[in-house]
């Protein structure tokens, strides 16, 4: 097996890694974020993108997702581990905790970039449970552990989550914050649906660790909130997110893959094959080559 890992804000590269190797990937939908960095963590195989680009240069609408996950499983990734910067849209998840993300929903305005498929090729996955348990589980573990061999072991880690997608660049308004509330939502940023939903497609096991830095505008404490008070979290999560991977890394060398995330397109496509020019065949080997 091999861990993908994708950095969001504040995650730019991992500590530790051995045998490293920069890969410039090529891919049918254009070039990822950054190079794609290979080696081994603790003797397990990862590969890490910076999801932003080095420098965060990278906003969440221009990311080319489609590119980012076909680069990793072009690389062999089986698994993906995606620790992301996001807001809090309940009081129990506090600045500094950690969310395990088990649903998705999306406020997007556009979209067209979550899907390997049209253009004379059809498929549709299954989507209702859009995150691996397994994966979950193992990182909910991880980050426990980590915690507890934190300078603040007073952080929580939530095992379960929905997370809010919205468009960017600015944050929330007052009114959207508090109806994501009113609807149950629990956290939100603007990168990783389109993520899960790709990892989905390529049969790669996916999660969130979602890093709280914030209430985002609903609390009635916002307007206290400062820039030095966001980084400072921010600062933070990005060390609880590097022992996190270490941790989930070790773990993953361990457990044997039993999910069904590997075979999620086995009964998902839909066209004839025969039918799908062959050129489009081979752009999309990575994903559909063991059906043809």
């Amino acid at each position: 097996m091999k861990l993908g890992i994708i950095g969001g804000s504040g995650l730019y590269e991992i500590d530790g890694m051995e045998d490293i190797r920069e890969n410039l990937i090529e891919t049918p939908f254009g070039a990822p974020s950054d190079v794609l960095i290979s080696g081994f963590l603790g003797g397990q195989e990862i590969v890490f993108l910076a999801r932003h680009g080095r420098g965060h240069l990278i906003a969440p609408s221009e990311i080319n997702y489609r590119a980012n996950i076909f680069a990793m499983k072009t690389l062999g990734v089986t698994h993906i581990l995606s620790v992301s910067a996001v807001g809090s849209l309940r009081e129990r998840m506090c600045p500094r905790d950690v969310v395990i993300v088990d649903q998705y929903f999306d406020r997007r305005r556009t979209a067209g970039n979550d899907t390997f498929f049209g253009d004379g090729i059809i498929a549709h996955i299954a989507f209702g449970d859009p995150t691996c348990a397994e994966l979950a589980g193992i990182a909910a573990v991880a980050a426990r552990e980590s915690i507890e061999h934190s300078d603040d072991p007073s952080r929580h880690v939530h095992n379960s989550g929905t997370y809010v997608n919205m468009e960017g660049l600015a944050f929330s308004t007052k009114a959207e914050s508090k109806f994501y509330r009113e609807c149950g939502f629990h956290v939100i940023g603007m990168t990783n649906l389109p993520e899960a939903k790709l990892a989905r497609e390529a049969e790669i096991c996916y999660v969130t660790v979602a890093m709280v830095t914030d209430y985002d505008s609903w609390h009635p404490d916002h307007d206290h909130v400062t820039v030095e008070m966001v980084v400072g979290h921010l600062n933070a999560n990005t060390v609880l997110g590097k022992n996190i991977i270490k941790q989930t890394a070790a773990a993953l060398k361990n457990i044997p893959r039993q999910c069904n995330c590997c075979n999620a397109l086995k009964s998902s496509l839909i066209s004839n094959l025969d039918l799908v020019p062959a050129e489009r065949k081979a752009a999309l080997a990575p994903i559909i080559g063991k059906y043809i």
